[in-house]
């Protein structure tokens, strides 16, 4: 059989990591986030990565370290870097992939505001935000302009007011 990829997409916030690391324990498939694999790679902590070498360099590095974990030939859930999807033409990349599964993990602006509002200081891209009205307004204009590549996912699971069994059952169901 070849390896499955299961690949959650979605905004900062999403719970991409925590659902990810849920869901490859629960199918007993190795779950990779693709921040932590960066970082593992480049020594460093994105933040310092962007700090020192740029968004761009880093993207570059995001791109190969994505083509690294997609070429393996083992079952991995992997969850993506909220701005992944929307550099170069990663997921197009992902969805020509066979035996590849592509979630968005959806949340309304409220949800994503609320849950970041209290992480800002982990987060260098919000980490200027002042209170929860600048937040909503980041995130909205941000997740308009991230919302089309997101939306390429062959299925999208919205995680407002669910917990993560739910959102478990919910991703076997499209995985079955």
């Amino acid at each position: 059989m070849d390896s499955a990829k299961i690949i959650l997409v979605g905004y900062m916030g999403s719970g991409k990591s925590a659902i990810g690391n849920k869901l490859g324990k629960s199918l007993d498939i190795q779950f990779i986030d693709l921040d932590d694999y960066i970082e593992s790679t480049e020594g460093k902590a994105i933040s310092k990565i962007f700090e020192t070498k740029g968004e761009i360099y880093f993207r570059v590095v995001e791109r190969k370290c994505l083509e690294k974990l997609m070429q393996k030939s083992k079952s991995l859930v992997i969850s993506l870097g909220g701005g992944t999807p929307c550099y170069y033409d990663n997921m197009d990349y992902i969805l020509n992939f066979q035996n590849t599964t592509c979630i968005y993990l959806s949340a309304n602006v409220n949800t994503l505001s609320h849950r970041l509002l209290n992480e800002k200081d982990s987060r260098p891209m919000i980490a200027h935000l002042n209170d929860l009205d600048e937040t909503k307004e980041f995130i909205g204009k941000h997740l308009f302009e991230r919302n089309p590549f997101y939306q390429k996912a062959q299925y999208q699971i919205n995680i407002d007011d669910k917990i993560i069994d739910e959102l478990i059952k919910e991703i076997k169901v499209v995985l079955a």
